[in-house]
Order: C-alpha cells, then sequence, then structure tokens
C-alpha cells in the first residue's frame, strides 16, 4: 500500500490517485511521482472533446463573454477511469518486459515500481 493512501474501497480512484502524489513527493519517490501524474493526465485527456466536435464558424457568430466559448468535458465513469489506469499499468509492464529482455534492468526496475504503484491503488 501506498503511504498516506486511505485504504477505504468507497473513495473515488481519481482522488486516491491524487492523495498519493503528496506522500510520494514528500518522500522524494521518482517512480510513484511519474506513474501519478502519468496516470491523472491520461485521465485528464480522455475527458478532453474531440476537436472534431467543435465547430468553428465566423467570428462575428462567436460566443461572447467570460467562459462562453468553454467546451464541457466528458464524464468519465469510474470503470472507465479504472480502465484507464489498467492500461497504464498494462504499458509500464509491457515495456518493462522489453527492457528485461534487452538487458536494461535499471529501466525495468523503474517501470515495475511505477506498475506496482498504480495497481495498488486500483
Amino acid at each position: 500500500m501506498t503511504p498516506g493512501v486511505s485504504d477505504q474501497p468507497d473513495s473515488a480512484l481519481r482522488e486516491r490517485l491524487r492523495a498519493a502524489l503528496k506522500p510520494a513527493m514528500r518522500a522524494r519517490d521518482r517512480s510513484a511521482i511519474s506513474a501519478l501524474r502519468s496516470a491523472l493526465g491520461a485521465i485528464d485527456n480522455a475527458e478532453a472533446i474531440d476537436a472534431a466536435e467543435v465547430k468553428a464558424g465566423a467570428l462575428e457568430d462567436s460566443a461572447v463573454g467570460l467562459g462562453a466559448a468553454e467546451a464541457r468535458r466528458r464524464d468519465l465513469t469510474e470503470a472507465d477511469i479504472a480502465d484507464i489506469v489498467r492500461r497504464e499499468i498494462g504499458e509500464r509492464r509491457d515495456a518493462a518486459a522489453e527492457y528485461d529482455r534487452l538487458g536494461a534492468t535499471d529501466r525495468r526496475d523503474s517501470l515495475t515500481a511505477e506498475a506496482d504503484t498504480l495497481a495498488a491503488l486500483l
């Protein structure tokens, strides 16, 4: 279990990832920080709308005022977020296996630690 993280199953995965980031930063755990920031970034990217959904038009038809041009982000379910984190774990484990095959044990160990950090929060 990552230090400082609640083991309550009812807390949202995104919140557990965010909560784990502070103790990882205090501990200067680079692999945990990298994994947590990457997973949070992947979640944020998944919430972004496609550029194809944004319609461009004439300037005079543009929205006016603070925030008028803001687009609503996608709402992800807890299952969507868990799938994203599982994908992040899988990518790290696949890359670690490749580094192991190449004999780059330092990088393998780092990626394995990142995958383990994320897996502990699922």
